[in-house]
């Protein structure tokens, strides 16, 4: 525990920016105390930026204890440092920004969706000004796919009484190139939402930092 609370003294004295990843767990981890070096066990989450490619696709405390050899308590806090990181990287968003630009709905989505191992699709509901409303996981699927039916997509949008909608899924491969598909469910849905008087502004296709959007590409 001396490294722990040297690293406590370091972020007393320096702030939480100068720390390393590493060091920044070891902080969370040395919270609970288990029979491991918790040095040694935050070096081996954060190393080939592991922390966000390995532990952001773990959503079980049991799961990320056998993974890193952990205490539930631990595990618990991991967990709970990384969800409140998601929500205070979208909370503003939520409340108040406009999506003015595909870029805008990719870097609200990216953080979400980067890191999942199966296929999420959600959908945005915004409203005249393309202020956020609210946001809506519809499908979950498997590494390749995940069924969605324009009418779920639809139904949110009604309930919320969206002006328009964003919609959005995660390719686990990291290559956001639709599939064929991805295309089909865009034409649909863009025909869903010219019957319906809710317009389809974007699909966005998330990878490892890297996004396609149907927009940006002339195909909506």
């Amino acid at each position: 525990m001396v490294r722990v609370n040297q690293e406590v003294e370091r972020i007393k004295k320096y702030g939480a920016g100068m720390l390393s990843n590493a060091e920044l767990v070891s902080i969370i981890l040395g919270n609970h105390k288990g029979k491991n070096d918790t040095h040694e066990i935050a070096k081996n989450m954060t190393k080939n930026h592991g922390l966000y490619k390995t532990v952001a696709r773990i959503h079980q405390v049991n799961e990320l204890m056998e993974t890193y050899q952990v205490t539930g308590n631990q595990a618990a806090a991991i967990l709970a440092s990384i969800e409140l990181g998601r929500r205070i990287v979208t909370a503003d968003a939520i409340e108040a920004e406009h999506i003015t630009s595909p870029g805008d709905g990719a870097a609200w989505f990216m953080p979400r969706l980067r890191h999942e191992n199966q296929e999420i699709f959600m959908v945005m509901a915004l409203n005249t000004k393309n202020r956020i409303i609210g946001v809506k996981q519809i499908a979950q699927g498997s590494l390749t796919s995940a069924v969605v039916h324009p009418r779920e997509v639809y139904q949110y949008a009604v309930v919320n009484h969206a002006a328009c909608i964003l919609v959005a899924h995660n390719h686990p491969s990291g290559d956001p190139y639709p599939s064929t598909q991805d295309r089909e469910l865009t034409k649909a849905l863009e025909e869903a939402g010219n019957v319906m008087g809710i317009p389809l502004l974007d699909h966005l296709v998330i990878g490892d930092a890297r996004y396609y959007s149907f927009k940006e590409h002339g195909d909506i």
